[in-house]
C-alpha cells in the first residue's frame, strides 16, 4: 500500500500536514473528509507528483525530482538514521513499529515522507532489504545487501548495530583526511590571491611612479613588472585555460581505460599515491569484513567491495581477485597476488582463514590501515602547513622587494 502526504484544512480553518496509507489518491482524499479534512493536495511520497487534480503519476515532476532533487538523507543523517532503527530493534520493537515511530519523529518532510514509503512497503509484505533497494539514491547497494543479509540470518538488529558502526567511522575518517586537507587549501587560495592581485596592480602602479625619472629599474623590480602586465593582459586567458583543463580532465576520467592508467599511475606517486591505496584497502576490508559477518557469501562480498574502491586499477585488481577466489584460491592467497593492495591486509586474511575468523581479522586490518591513512595524512598536514606559510611568505617578499629597491635607488641618487 504506497504512502501519500496530504495537505488539508480543518473545520476551523487550520492547515494540517501528514503522512497516510492510501490504495489510490481518490481513497486518501476519502479518508481525510471521512476526518472532517478538506484535502488541497494530495502526493504520492517519494515522486513529488501532484495528485490533487487526479493524477497518478507525471513524468516531468518525477524528472525534476531525480535531476534536482537533494537525497532525504546525507553521509551523517543516513548514519544518525541507522543508529537510530538499530537501537529500536535490537530493543525488541517491531520494524514496522520502528519505522512508524522513526516516521513521526522525523522532523525534515523528505525524511519523513522515506520512511512512510518504506514502513508502506514493509506492511504490504516486502522485506525491509527490497524496500530499501526501491530508493538507490538514497541507499547504496552495499547497504541493501547488509540489511538482506540481516534479514535472512534472523541478526536484523546486530546488522544494523554494525552497520551504524561502519558508517560512523567512514563519517569520522573522511572528517579527519577532510580537517587536515582544509588548512593547507584555503593558505594556498588566499596565497595565489594575494600575489595575482600584487602583480597585477601593486607592482605596476609603483613602477609607474619611478617611470619618469629615467632610470634603469632593479632587475627584480623588471622581472616583477613583467609577469605583472602578463597577469594583467593574460589573467583572464589563464583562468580559462584552467577551466578548460579541469572540463577536459573530468570528461577524461569518464573513460574507463585512462582512469584506470591514471589511478595506477598516482598509486605511483611518493606519498599521495601511499595515502591513496592504504584509503582503498581500508575501505575493502572494511565493506569485505561487514557483508562477510554478516552472512553475505563471499564471492557477492567481494563484488560489493571492489565496487567501493573509487581507484580503478585497484577496483581491476579485486575483480581479478574475485576470479582467482571464484576458481578456488584462498582469499589471502589471491590478495597477495596483486601488489597494489597492502601486504598487511594478506597477512590478516591469511590468519582469518586459519582461525575461521575471516570478518574479525579483515576489520581488524581495516582499522590499522584507517589509523595509517589519518596518521600520515596528519603528518603531511603537519608539513605542509610550515612550508606553505614560508613559500607565501618568499613570494611576497620578493614582490615587497620590487617595490622596495626602485625606492631605495632614488634615494641614493638625490642623496
Amino acid at each position: 500500500m504506497p504512502a501519500y502526504s496530504f495537505e488539508a484544512l480543518t473545520a476551523d480553518g487550520d492547515t494540517r500536514k501528514g503522512v497516510m496509507q492510501a490504495d489510490t489518491a481518490r481513497a486518501a482524499r476519502g479518508q481525510l473528509r471521512a476526518q472532517a479534512l478538506v484535502p488541497i493536495q494530495v502526493e504520492v511520497v517519494g515522486g513529488a507528483v501532484g495528485l490533487d487534480a487526479g493524477q497518478d503519476s507525471a513524468t516531468g515532476g518525477w524528472l525534476a525530482t531525480r535531476l534536482w532533487a537533494a537525497p532525504a538523507f546525507n553521509a551523517t543523517d543516513l548514519s544518525v538514521w541507522t543508529r537510530q532503527i538499530a537501537g529500536l530493534v535490537s530493543s525488541g520493537l517491531p520494524l514496522e513499529r520502528a519505522l512508524t515511530s522513526l516516521s513521526d519523529e522525523s522532523q525534515v518532510e523528505a525524511q519523513r515522507n522515506l520512511v512512510a514509503t518504506l514502513r508502506a512497503e514493509v506492511n504490504g509484505g516486502a522485506t525491509f532489504a527490497k524496500a530499501l533497494s526501491q530508493h538507490p539514491r538514497e541507499f547504496s547497494g552495499i547497504y541493501v545487501a547488509v540489511i538482506g543479509a540481516g534479514e535472512q540470518s534472523g541478526n536484523l538488529g546486530l546488522v544494523l548495530e554494525r552497520l551504524a558502526d561502519d558508517l560512523e567511522e567512514q563519517q569520522a575518517l573522511k572528517a579527519k583526511l577532510l580537517g587536515a586537507a582544509l588548512y593547507p587549501a584555503i593558505v594556498t587560495l588566499v596565497a595565489i590571491v594575494i600575489v595575482m592581485f600584487l602583480l597585477g596592480y601593486v607592482v605596476p602602479q609603483v613602477a609607474n611612479v619611478f617611470a619618469g625619472s629615467k632610470r634603469a629599474l632593479p632587475l627584480l623590480t623588471v622581472i616583477m613588472l613583467g609577469l605583472g602586465n602578463f597577469v594583467k593582459s593574460w589573467g583572464w586567458l589563464m583562468l580559462l585555460a584552467v577551466f578548460l583543463i579541469a572540463i577536459s580532465a573530468r570528461l577524461a576520467g569518464t573513460h574507463a581505460a585512462f582512469r584506470e592508467k591514471f589511478d595506477a599511475f598516482w598509486l605511483t606517486t611518493p606519498i599521495l599515491g601511499r595515502l591513496s591505496c592504504s584509503y582503498n584497502a581500508a575501505r575493502f576490508a572494511n565493506t569485505l569484513s561487514l557483508l562477510a559477518g554478516a552472512g553475505v557469501p563471499i564471492l557477492k562480498a567481494l563484488q560489493a567491495a571492489a565496487d567501493t574502491l573509487s581507484n580503478r586499477a585497484m577496483r581491476s585488481d579485486a575483480l581479478q581477485i574475485l576470479v582467482l577466489v571464484r576458481e578456488g584460491a584462498p582469499l589471502a592467497s589471491a590478495l597477495a597476488q596483486k601488489k597494489r593492495f597492502p601486504g598487511l591486509l594478506s597477512m590478516f586474511a591469511r590468519l582469518g582463514e586459519q582461525t575461521g575468523a575471516l570478518p574479525l581479522m579483515l576489520g581488524r586490518a581495516a582499522k590499522q590501515l584507517s589509523t595509517e591513512v589519518q596518521r600520515r595524512a596528519m603528518q603531511l598536514a603537519t608539513i605542509a602547513e610550515p612550508l606553505l606559510i614560508v613559500a607565501m611568505g618568499l613570494v611576497v617578499m620578493l614582490i615587497v622587494l620590487a617595490v622596495l629597491l626602485p625606492i631605495i635607488q632614488l634615494n641614493q641618487l638625490v642623496r
